[in-house]
């Protein structure tokens, strides 16, 4: 966009009691709600030719008009770090995300990220999220390996937050919790928000929660350990390890929701230098599928275990088959 774009629109009667916020939201694709809000607040949107807030209702015959500025020149450098690509055309890219790789800079990171290793390898990334996240319709956690979809334009970018959004992505995980559940499957239904103490932990304790829903299966139990299919249903922050640690089966390896001494519990020795050598949490976005945003074809991808949770499931696995003859050897 070489230049700011304007635009004009008319309130009809059957936008009548809308927030214009929302109104906006449905019409100007370019723009997310929260990058609406903020041009309403720096006045770059008008609501009868006057400033307005977010949140002012609608009637018949109000005049909305704004100006979408252009895009600031990407202050985040594009570095050559190898990526995992899955599939690649004009519209999206989509990788194998590892574990330990942080999806966009932040405070305090500038380098090394998902974004900075895009920058590098497409040049040209939706701008709808800003210059420190161009292309991210959807994120990953730090410590989380597996697949991730990038958008390459506006409308790509625009096609698939509306199906994250209205919950049509297809999520599959793999984790490895703490404990034997007791059932096959189950589903988690409790509000998310943040910790009221730790800011750096969401929690279903929690005064403004937002709902969030987690679908799980049994795949295999281990001694003191259960390996999980995990479908999250919505979208929340650090959603699915929140909700197995409120269960009371945190995802191995993870600090900030496996409390207590979970590891020195485990008597087995060499289970537990395994388990103490994992570095990150063990959790992996082993499937996603979504709607091409340009042939409307539904597309999945698969990303295969990395190496250092499968080598913990293998061992987990042999532990198992070797309990289990020494259980008939001592019939």
């Amino acid at each position: 966009m070489a230049q700011a774009e304007n635009f004009t629109f008319v309130v009809s009667n059957t936008d009548v009691g809308m927030r214009l916020d929302t109104y906006l939201s449905q019409r100007v694709f370019e723009l997310t709600r929260s990058q609406i809000k903020k041009l309403v607040q720096e006045h770059l949107i008008l609501f009868n030719h006057l400033p307005s807030k977010p949140a002012v209702r609608l009637r018949e015959g109000d005049v909305i008009t704004g100006s979408i500025p252009s895009p600031r020149k990407l202050d985040v450098s594009p570095q050559d770090i190898p990526l995992d690509i899955l599939f690649e055309d004009p519209w999206i890219i989509v990788v194998n995300k590892p574990a330990g790789m942080v999806v966009h800079p932040g405070a305090g990171i500038d380098s090394g990220t998902l974004v900075n290793a895009l920058l590098f390898h497409c040049r040209d990334l939706s701008q709808i999220n800003g210059v420190i996240r161009p292309g991210i319709v959807h994120r990953l956690d730090k410590n989380t390996s597996g697949v991730m979809v990038a958008a390459k334009n506006a409308t790509a970018h625009h096609h698939l937050s509306s199906q994250f959004k209205t919950r049509q992505i297809g999520k599959r995980y793999i984790a490895l919790v703490h404990g034997e559940m007791r059932e096959l499957e189950g589903i988690i239904e409790a509000p998310l928000g943040r910790h009221p103490k730790e800011r750096k932990r969401i929690s279903i304790h929690t005064r403004k929660g937002r709902s969030a829903t987690t679908q799980w299966r049994v795949i295999e139990r281990f001694k003191g350990f259960s390996l999980l299919e995990v479908i999250p249903k919505t979208g929340r922050t650090h959603q699915i390890r929140a909700h197995l640690s409120s269960r009371g089966h945190p995802i191995v390896g993870d600090p900030e929701y496996r409390r207590g001494r979970w590891i020195e519990s485990i008597r087995n020795p060499q289970t537990r230098d395994r388990i103490r050598a994992l570095k990150r949490q063990a959790l992996h976005s082993e499937r996603l599928g979504f709607i091409h945003p340009r042939s409307e074809e539904f597309m999945e991808f698969n990303a295969p275990l990395p190496d250092d949770m499968a080598g913990i499931i293998q061992f987990l696995f042999r532990r198992n088959e070797e309990q289990h003859s020494e259980g008939k050897e001592g019939r």
